[in-house]
């Protein structure tokens, strides 16, 4: 790799050693200070008083080398084991030559159970201001879950646990399992981790972190503040089942549910069949008692309904109405026949006063109809001349006559 060339004096490079030299020459203004840690790793070395420790931040990955006396771990910690939470009292070392930062402690603390829960309990507080576990936040398990996430230590009880009685219940249920350490050192990088891809599986419906019983310091991955945050951030459901009843770590509090046991966390992820099969007996035996009861009363109102007379003697109805009918009918023929024989009384009249009026009636009583040729009736002698033929109609016939004489007379 080729950088440009500095442009002044003022900006030439620096030798890795002056670099080194200034580093350890910072590191050499902190003085002595207190470290808080996690022995991950001791070595005492045969035929010497020196003591090197691993102290790892439970947080974070990152450890730094922790030189002593033999002296000073036998007096401030004596039986000092990997995974123990100790104080020490050091001075940060930054060695040019290999460019790495270390430190020669002149004291060391274990921390014991009080002090150690007091630090829960400030975390627990820190924690809960933030909402990490708010009520609200939490989330309902599935009913019935695709693939249950599975995060435990390897071929351990609680693994067996879960497995057993959640198959117990439900034989066909999936589990995808992750093993890791549940205590120690490096069990809180693998739990986030784990976390981690469970979370991003889409098949996986809810994840559950099991560990058997174990002392405070045992379950004190599980109430880490990373730990905490990441269950915080999971998108999937999480059910926290480490330790015994009596036992609370701080992912108990954050988690959407928590079991008190491995075993009933089994419980809770998924359902018991033969629970739901009674369920569904149940609801069948409901549902017959109610569709029985609504056909009982169904039939009671149609047995009501054929028990009144229109429906015993459905004619009854029709012979009322037929009677009224007839009677309506009747009625009519009566009103009918009044008033044609009205009609019929007026018409002779009618007739009577027709016949009175008509020229038949006059022809009848002697008198006659005399017209010309051309079918005009003669109304006075001076119409006609002698000769001229004329038509005289009589009642009954009509005949033609010859004009002698047309003078008035």
């Amino acid at each position: 790799m080729t950088t440009d060339a500095p442009s002044s004096t003022s900006d030439s490079p620096w030798p890795v050693r002056v670099v080194s030299q200034k580093i350890g020459a910072w590191i050499g203004k902190l003085g002595w200070i207190w470290v808080d840690g996690q022995v991950a790793q001791i070595t005492r070395r045969p035929g010497t008083n020196t003591v090197f420790l691993t102290l790892r931040d439970p947080s974070a990955d990152l450890s730094l080398t922790v030189t002593t006396n033999r002296d000073v771990v036998d007096l401030g910690a004596p039986g000092l084991t990997d995974g123990a939470r100790i104080v020490v009292h050091a001075r940060p070392e930054f060695y040019a030559a290999r460019g790495s930062l270390s430190l020669r402690a002149d004291e060391i603390r274990q921390v014991g159970l009080g002090e150690l829960l007091a630090r829960l309990e400030q975390l627990k507080k820190l924690l809960a201001a933030e909402g990490l576990f708010d009520r609200a936040r939490k989330r309902r398990l599935p009913f019935l879950p695709s693939k249950v996430g599975l995060i435990t230590g390897r071929a351990s009880a609680a693994e067996r646990d879960v497995l057993t009685n959640a198959r117990r219940r439900w034989p066909t249920v999936d589990f995808r399992v992750i093993n890791v350490a549940v205590q120690g050192t490096s069990a809180v990088p693998q739990i986030i981790d784990a976390l981690a891809v469970l979370d991003r599986d889409e098949t996986v419906d809810v994840i559950v972190l099991a560990r058997g019983g174990g002392s405070t310091e045992d379950l004190l991955p599980f109430s880490d503040e990373a730990l905490c945050r990441a269950v915080f951030a999971c998108r999937t459901p999480v059910v926290s089942a480490v330790g015994h009843e009596t036992d609370v770590p701080l992912v108990d509090f954050v988690a959407d549910v928590r079991a008190s046991t491995p075993t009933d966390a089994a419980k809770r992820v998924v359902p018991d069949l033969a629970d739901e099969f009674r369920l569904i007996g149940q609801a069948k035996q409901r549902l017959d008692r109610a569709m029985a009861g609504l056909l009982d009363r169904e039939q009671h109102r149609l047995d009501a309904i054929r028990s009144r007379p229109v429906f015993a003697r459905p004619l009854s109805l029709v012979e009322h109405r037929a009677s009224d009918v007839t009677q309506l009918r009747d009625r009519a023929t009566r009103s009918l026949g009044h008033r044609l024989d009205r009609a019929s009384t007026e018409l002779d009249h009618t007739l009577a006063r027709l016949r009175t009026l008509s020229p038949l009636a006059t022809l009848e009583r002697g008198y006659a109809i005399v017209q010309r040729p051309d079918g005009a009736v003669v109304r006075a002698a001076d119409e006609v001349a002698p000769g001229d033929e004329l038509r005289v109609r009589v009642a009954s016939s009509s005949f033609t006559a010859t004009v002698s004489d047309a003078s008035e007379g």
